[in-house]
C-alpha cells in the first residue's frame, strides 16, 4: 500500500540490465531504479516478467537486493519482489530471500510446469506455501498471468485463498489481458483486495472502477504519464497506442528496445536466453513510433 494514500498505486515492472557477460549491470540497475522513484513510480518490482525473473538465479537476485539496500533504497516502502517458481522449495527461497531484505510485497505466481491442474490443486500448492511462511507470511499478491504460465487463477479460488488467508493475501495482479476477467475480479474483490492491473490500455478504466494500481512494464519508459493514470483513472491514448505496438513482439525485449531507445544506451537490449533481443529494424519501429506518440518526450 501506499503511506500517503492508502493505495497500492504505480509499480515500475522493471527490467533488468546485463554486461555483455550475461551478469546484471547493479551500476545500470540502481540508477533506473533511481529514476523511476523520482520519476512517478511508488516502487518497483523485482524479478516479475518484465524483469526476466524466472531467468535470474538466487546469487543473481541477492546481489540486485544487495546493490539497491547499498544504494539506500528503502525496501519496506519502495520493492515489490516476484516469486516465480515451479518447485515449492524454490519459492520459498525467494520469498525468504525477499522477507528477509523487508520487502514491501511479494508477488506469488502459482507452480507453472504442469499444466490442467485443478483449483484443489492450485489451493494446496499456495496453501503450503504460506503455511511454511508461517509468520512472516504478509503481503502477498496473486499474478494471474496465463498467458505465461499456462496456469490461470480463476476468481473462485482467489476468493477462496483470501478467505481462508486474510491478513497474509493482500492483492491481486491480472496480467490476462481479459478485460471480462478483469470486471469480474474488480466486481469480487475491489473492497478486499488490492486488484492491480497488468494491461495498461484497460487501467485508467478499471482504476475509475475501483483498482488500486498497477505492476507495469511501460513504467520504465514513461512512469509520469502512468502515475496520472493509475492515481486519476486518466485516460491515454498515447499510451494505449505504444502498448499495442508492443505487443507484437516479444514483450520483454521490447520493453528493453524502447529503455535503450529513451537512454541512448545499447547495453539495455541485452537480453537472458532463450529470450533474444529485438533486431535493429524492430527496435528502429518502435523508437520512431514512441517519439511520434510522446513528442512531448515525457519520459
Amino acid at each position: 500500500m501506499n503511506q500517503s494514500t492508502g493505495r497500492f498505486g504505480l509499480s515500475c515492472a522493471l527490467t533488468t540490465p546485463y554486461h555483455e557477460d550475461g551478469s546484471v549491470d547493479l551500476a545500470r540497475l540502481t540508477r533506473h531504479v533511481a529514476w523511476c522513484l523520482a520519476s512517478g513510480c511508488d516502487s518497483v518490482t523485482l524479478f516479475g516478467t518484465t524483469g526476466e525473473g524466472p531467468l535470474l538465479g538466487h546469487v543473481a537476485r541477492e546481489q540486485m537486493i544487495g546493490a539497491l539496500k547499498g544504494a539506500g533504497v528503502d525496501f519496506r516502502s519502495h520493492v515489490v519482489g516476484g516469486v516465480i517458481a515451479a518447485s515449492l522449495h524454490d519459492a520459498l527461497a525467494q520469498a525468504n530471500q525477499l522477507l528477509d531484505a523487508d520487502a514491501r510485497a511479494l508477488l506469488v505466481a502459482p507452480p507453472f510446469y504442469f499444466k490442467g491442474v485443478s483449483d484443489d490443486g492450485l489451493f494446496a500448492w499456495f496453501s503450503s506455501f504460506i503455511a511454511k511462511l508461517g509468520d512472516r507470511a504478509r503481503d502477498i499478491i496473486l499474478y494471474h498471468i496465463p498467458s505465461v504460465t499456462a496456469v490461470p487463477l480463476s476468481i473462485a479460488l482467489i476468493g477462496r485463498l483470501k478467505a481462508a488467508f486474510p491478513q497474509a493475501i493482500t492483492g491481486v495482479k491480472d496480467s490476462a489481458g481479459d478485460w471480462n476477467y478483469s470486471q469480474q475480479l474488480l466486481a469480487a474483490h475491489r473492497d478486499d483486495l488490492a486488484v492491480l492491473i497488468g494491461d495498461e490500455r484497460v487501467l485508467a478504466q478499471a482504476v475509475r472502477d475501483g483498482g488500486q494500481g498497477a505492476i507495469s512494464g511501460m513504467a520504465n519508459l514513461v512512469p509520469g504519464r502512468l502515475r496520472m493514470v493509475v492515481h486519476q483513472g486518466r485516460d491515454d491514448a498515447a499510451l494505449v497506442e505504444l502498448v499495442d505496438a508492443v505487443l507484437r513482439y516479444p514483450v520483454t525485449p521490447a520493453v528493453k528496445a524502447l529503455v535503450s531507445h529513451t537512454t541512448g544506451d545499447s547495453a539495455w537490449l541485452t537480453v537472458r536466453v532463450p529470450l533474444l533481443p529485438m533486431s535493429v529494424a524492430d527496435t528502429a519501429t518502435l523508437g520512431h513510433l514512441f517519439d511520434r506518440v510522446f513528442a512531448d518526450k515525457a519520459a
